[in-house]
């Protein structure tokens, strides 16, 4: 099985807590009703979305390719360089020195990237040199300005 080397980046700074509240009620998409009544605690972000703070870091993502796995250009990317690549996960990977978000899969037993969209070939990896710098864990993008409406 090919292995893939993690690049180190350095480390999150946890000392710089953010603690927001938190409404601990599920939200519906359809008739509203007040929350202040169900504010239950204060919720620092980082402790809920970093597992290992002094292996990851944030990258922003920019482009199209990935849209089908939900990462659109401008997302905050969370990225885990502690956690070893399986098939299917989301990785940021250096290819002979460019570097990529896309799907670590096989293809006829062999490795390649893939994109989250029909427009964009797998990349195969054989024959490249290939770092793997994490596995994305989270995305966090606004919904504000995308044209929703």
């Amino acid at each position: 099985m090919y292995k893939f080397s993690c690049i180190v980046l350095g480390c999150v700074d946890t000392s710089i807590i953010n603690q927001l509240p938190l409404v601990d009620i599920p939200v519906r998409a359809g008739f509203p009703s007040p929350a202040d009544d169900y504010l239950e605690a204060k919720l620092d972000l980082t402790e809920h979305l970093v597992k290992h703070p002094s292996a990851t870091y944030y990258i922003k993502a920019m482009g199209d390719s990935m849209v089908d796995y939900g990462v659109f250009s401008g997302d905050l990317l969370i990225v885990d360089r502690s956690l070893e690549p399986v098939v299917g996960d989301v990785v940021i990977a250096a290819i002979d020195g460019e570097l990529t978000c896309k799907c670590l899969g096989v293809i006829n037993g062999q490795y390649h990237l893939l994109a989250g969209n029909a427009l964009y070939p797998p990349i195969s990896l054989a024959g490249k040199e290939v770092h793997i710098w994490g596995v994305v864990i989270h995305t966090i993008h606004s919904l504000r300005g995308r044209g929703y409406l």
